[in-house]
């Protein structure tokens, strides 16, 4: 299950909405084929496991276990049902990690394949396959997108100056991990002042991946059409109480009532399954007060003291789980309580 874990991993960034998911195929202690989902709409990694099976080991697949990270599917979407895979290929027992709470799954997977006389065994690494897809599952059970807050700030608590000038806190490494970050969601979030002020590209130019979907928070419509948010480089969804509509790769929601629950029931409605909410402090400080977060990273440079500037969000019912550090600049991620 573990490997089962490492493979799934490979897929981040490439599968949201579908779930990171790893398999592996095992006879007598020999592992004999391995897979994981690569990319929505293509072949999900059951299919991937069992298709890089040796010629010579194929005689060997009926008689072999399966360990898959999550429960397999049962329903026709962009790929057959998985389910029928195992069926067809007379595999006698599947291991599986964690269930699938997808309404269209949720234990139907499972049940399909005892009914059919497969042992099933489930909860293996449980704790570990729930956490790799937190995205997946939040977006399934809350109704709304995995929302991560992150922000950077000096060893006193400031994030900006008072002054429209930006003022870059963190290091070229950690800039470039937030990068990572940016590429491993399904969108990026932005206020209008951050978007006035920081001219925010908001791409993960730095590292090799997708860029994100950028979401402004516009509600007047302030922000200018030759601002960096609006190039070509991503699609930018704009929410705001003006206008709806469409333009080359700018697509415009008007909210009658304009709030983050409201903006966010939209984003769950437009399957996009995660946000880094990057500022600004206004913003960010909103999600903490309306316990709309699942994660927030903290990054602090530990030799910048700024005298006078904006301050950082306060914390509210969080715990600190992790702690790193990149040379001037520490990490610190925290859940809520």
């Amino acid at each position: 299950m573990y490997r089962c874990l490492q493979l799934a991993q490979l897929g981040c960034g490439h599968v949201a909405p579908n779930p990171m998911v790893g398999a592996v195929l095992v006879f007598n202690n020999r592992i004999i084929g391995e897979g994981y989902h690569a990319q929505c709409g293509k072949a999900h990694a059951e299919v991937n496991c069992i298709n890089s099976v040796a010629e010579i080991d194929k005689v060997l697949i009926e008689k072999s276990t399966l360990y898959v990270s999550l429960e397999p599917c049962v329903h026709f979407g962009k790929t057959p049902p998985c389910t029928n895979l195992i069926l067809q290929h007379k595999i006698p027992k599947v291991v599986i990690g964690c269930a699938d709470s997808f309404a269209k799954v949720n234990g139907r997977g499972i049940q399909q394949l005892k009914d059919n006389r497969v042992q099933v065994v489930y909860g293996v690494l449980e704790n570990d396959c729930k956490a790799l897809n937190k995205q997946f599952f939040t977006f399934n059970n809350k109704k709304r997108p995995y929302i991560t807050l992150k922000w950077a700030q000096s060893k006193n608590g400031k994030i900006a100056g008072k002054s429209n000038e930006r003022i870059f806190i963190s290091n070229d490494i950690t800039n470039r991990l937030v990068h990572k970050w940016r590429a491993q969601e399904a969108a990026i979030m932005v206020g209008t002042n951050t978007a006035l002020n920081d001219n925010p590209l908001l791409t993960a130019r730095l590292w090799q991946g997708k860029n994100p979907i950028r979401i402004l928070l516009d509600k007047e419509l302030n922000v200018p059409l030759k601002h960096h948010l609006f190039n070509t480089d991503a699609i930018t969804i704009v929410f705001n109480t003006i206008r709806n509509g469409e333009e080359n790769n700018i697509k415009y929601y008007r909210l009658t009532d304009f709030n983050l629950r409201t903006a966010l029931n939209a984003l769950h409605i437009l399957q996009v399954q995660s946000i880094l909410v990057e500022g600004g402090s206004k913003l960010l400080q909103s999600f903490i007060d309306d316990n709309l977060w699942d994660e927030i990273r903290i990054i602090e440079n530990k030799k910048l003291i700024m005298d006078d500037g904006l301050q950082a969000p306060i914390l509210k019912n969080a715990h600190l789980a992790k702690k790193e550090n990149y040379l001037t600049d520490s990490i610190y991620y925290y859940h809520p309580v």
